[in-house]
């Protein structure tokens, strides 16, 4: 089996309200989505999580020569070859987003030509759902009521959320305050602070926040402040989860071995796709850290992370989790996640079912694809 043909498609589109996070936000939702086609038709989908013309132009100039006749089934070579070469700038967010979405396409091959999701082909047969929580309360223009969106998401039927803070202590201590009312003392809460503080400023704002019981912080300081996360490891009660923006098993090694964060999330677009996602996962439970991946994607980045959250190891559990299975589930207005899969991921009740089909279980709606796509 050869690939013998590969297919960038880069997508945007604008929503109706600007939504964002205390760094900032926007009007537009970006992505690219790869098809790689092999000799005998079977067809493999990945995301890139990187703007659509970058990816076109990284697969065009350094990937195309280099996919076309391979094999998809040395695909846990991919992100070790491409990682060191090109040396001097394989280690780029770009180009590591390129071999996500490449490593993604050819396992999505691989389950469909043995006829297998791809959560048990990485070792897991357990899981059926996953619980999913809404990542939800993003900072908008609008003068929308702060409690709108938390509704929602109770009304939804949602037992856990995630909400955007870091615009100060005291609106942090407003937010979180207001989501707990609403959702109740039974809810699973946590707050993603996005890297917008110092770790002074972080820490003051995670005390304010001890009472309403968060299951985690996110980001409390910039992912490139390791002696941040060290200082409030060892100040804050709560704990403290991050690793969206970091590319590769090497950089997230370092928050697990000194143990600065409590749980690593490891986005399937970007940090090397599912292969090094799995090696992620192996360094940190081995460590005895959380692993629950970080999802703002399209539908074909939320397949991948699906087939990936499922098959986590439970250590140190046996047969009992005293945690649900997280999964993270954008509630922003996004067509490229809810309009380019032909049965889009429903996450209303509190459970997440996982595709039991080939691959990625997911069927690709090409059509919405073009509609989408910056390229005329």
């Amino acid at each position: 089996m050869q690939i013998t043909n590969v297919t960038v498609y880069p997508l945007s589109v604008t929503v109706s309200e600007r939504l964002g996070d205390a760094r900032g936000g926007g009007r537009t939702r970006s992505t690219a989505v790869l098809k790689l086609v092999t000799d005998d038709g079977t067809v493999g989908w990945g995301e890139a999580f990187v703007p659509g013309n970058i990816a076109s132009a990284t697969v065009e100039s350094l990937f195309e020569d280099r996919i076309l006749g391979m094999d998809p089934f040395a695909v846990e070579s991919i992100t070790e070859r491409w990682f060191t070469d090109p040396y001097h700038y394989g280690r780029s967010v770009f180009v590591q987003a390129i071999c996500s979405a490449i490593d993604v396409a050819c396992w999505d091959i691989i389950g469909k030509t043995v006829g297998s999701p791809i959560y048990r082909l990485l070792g897991s047969g357990e899981r059926t759902t996953l619980t999913p929580y809404a990542s939800t309360m993003y900072f908008a223009d609008s003068d929308r009521p702060i409690e709108t969106p938390i509704e929602a998401a109770r009304a939804e039927g949602f037992t856990a959320v995630k909400v955007k803070i870091g615009a100060g202590p005291d609106d942090d201590r407003r937010r979180v305050r207001t989501t707990r009312e609403i959702m109740g003392d039974d809810a699973l809460i946590m707050a993603d602070m996005n890297g917008n503080y110092r770790p002074d400023q972080a820490l003051a704002s995670a005390r304010r926040l001890e009472e309403f019981d968060l299951a985690w912080i996110e980001e409390p300081v910039p992912p490139e402040n390791l002696s941040g996360y060290r200082e409030l490891g060892a100040s804050m009660t709560t704990p403290i989860a991050a690793g969206e923006a970091l590319v590769g098993r090497f950089a997230f090694k370092r928050l697990i071995d000194d143990r600065l964060v409590d749980i690593v999330q490891p986005n399937l677009a970007r940090c090397g796709g599912l292969t090094e996602a799995r090696r992620i996962a192996t360094l940190a439970t081995t460590e005895n850290v959380g692993v629950t991946p970080h999802v703002w994607n399209s539908g074909v980045g939320m397949a991948a992370a699906i087939q990936f959250a499922t098959a986590v190891p439970s250590y140190p559990h046996t047969q009992f989790e005293p945690e649900p299975a997280l999964f993270e589930f954008d509630r922003s207005p996004n067509p490229l996640r809810s309009e380019i899969l032909s049965t889009p991921f429903d996450p209303s009740g509190g459970t997440l079912s996982v595709p039991q089909d080939p691959g990625l279980g997911i069927d690709v709606d090409e059509s919405a694809l073009e509609l989408f796509s910056t390229v005329d």
